[in-house]
């Protein structure tokens, strides 16, 4: 789920504690804040680095991303750091531990389809996943900024594309809303409202 879309009323952007305008959402937490102003939004590349992003997402699904967040440091440490080459040699013993860390999120089809997911991406080239998931960013100058909440979506045809083509692939536990709240996360799209402080990268 976008974190965008868990903020209700439509609303636009609020001062935060420095007095600059940001994104509602970013304000709701000093864990939201920070993330906020640091991370979504920011370009993300590298095939580790969009596998974490991927996996966290899955697990997001259904949950608030404040849950993930918060246990973000738990995960990469279960996870050896979401290498993909070290969790594809993850044994049935690394999968009873994992099921059984309470630092987690100890879903059965979340587990199995990361550990999955990491033996299929370790068979890719280098780079392809990568080149894949920013094959799908949609060309900037189309997408007007959002000015309020409600003009954010929380799935594009770009994102259902992103879907498809990774389930076509091999890829668990990816769906369109999933796609588009990686594609939110990782830069591929820039969906800070027009008046936040950390649109464009912060640059102001």
């Amino acid at each position: 789920m976008s974190e965008t879309t868990t903020t209700a009323p439509a609303k636009g952007v609020l001062p935060g504690p420095d007095g600059a305008p940001r994104c509602p959402w970013g304000l709701s937490t000093e864990d939201y804040l920070a993330y906020h102003d640091t991370e979504w939004g920011r370009p993300v590349h590298g095939d580790d680095a969009l596998f974490e992003r991927l996996c966290l997402e899955a697990f997001q699904s259904g949950l608030s991303w404040l849950t993930i967040l918060r246990r973000r440091e738990t995960f990469r440490a279960a996870f050896a750091g979401f290498e993909i080459a070290a969790v594809a040699e993850f044994t049935e013993a690394d999968r009873t531990r994992l099921l059984a860390d309470p630092g987690i999120i100890r879903n059965r089809a979340k587990v199995d389809a990361t550990l999955a997911n990491a033996r299929l991406l370790a068979d890719w080239p280098e780079g392809e996943l990568d080149a894949l998931i920013w094959s799908y960013a949609p060309e900037s100058a189309g997408r007007p900024a959002p000015r309020t909440v409600a003009d954010v979506p929380a799935v594009t045809d770009a994102s259902t594309a992103l879907a498809k083509e990774l389930k076509k692939r091999g890829v668990r536990f990816v769906g369109p809303t999933t796609a588009y709240a990686l594609m939110q996360a990782c830069g591929l799209v820039d969906d800070h409202l027009a008046d936040c402080v950390a649109r464009g990268g912060g640059a102001r």
